[in-house]
Parts: structure tokens; C-alpha cells; sequence
């Protein structure tokens, strides 16, 4: 398969989780306001849209954990198809607890 649909699919799971995760956007929420509020002027949407940002940010990282674990233990050079199947489950897995609020909410 194309690494570009595996890519695809890692962002899609990040957004999923940035923008419907409630816990985590909201933990996100308490320590950006003090710090970025007056970088974005103190507008609360703003702020929301980076914190939104940073869980998005930090699913892909945390998803990418274990795949690069198994690069390393590998000695892969690059990405291959498993690792990249690592990454995507890992981003699904993290996403699971905003699956729902996306499914209730829709497109």
C-alpha cells in the first residue's frame, strides 16, 4: 500500500482525537491559557484551536512511540509497511476514547 494512505490515515486519527477527546483537550485547555491566551490576545476560541492542535500533535507522537521502538529494535533505516501499520493502530488506539463523541456528532 501506498505510505501516503498510511499517513493519511495517522493525521485523520490525530484530528479525530484533537478535536473530540474532551479529558485530554481539556487538560491541554488549563495549561495553554496561561501561556498562550495572551499570545492569541486572550480569545478563548483561539486558545481552544491550539490546544485542539497540541492533543492532535502529541496523539501522533505518542503513536509513533511504538513503531519506532520496532525500527530500532529492527534496524530498519526507514519506514516500512509494518511500521507504518504500528503507527496507524497506535493513533486508532489513542483515538478510541473520541471515536465516540465523533460518531454522535457527525460530518
Amino acid at each position: 500500500m501506498n505510505r501516503n494512505f498510511f499517513l493519511i490515515g495517522i493525521a485523520f486519527f490525530g484530528m479525530i482525537n484533537g478535536l473530540f477527546n474532551q479529558l485530554w483537550l481539556i487538560f491541554a485547555l488549563l495549561y495553554v491559557q496561561p501561556l498562550a491566551g495572551p499570545l492569541l490576545f486572550g480569545n478563548m476560541s483561539l486558545t481552544l484551536m491550539f490546544a485542539s492542535l497540541m492533543v492532535s500533535t502529541a496523539t501522533v507522537i505518542l503513536g509513533g512511540i511504538p513503531a519506532a521502538i520496532y525500527e530500532r529494535v529492527t534496524g530498519a533505516q526507514e519506514s516500512n509497511g509494518v511500521s507504518l501499520w504500528i503507527w496507524l493502530a497506535g493513533t486508532a488506539i489513542l483515538a478510541l476514547p473520541a471515536a465516540g463523541n465523533f460518531i454522535s456528532v457527525g460530518l
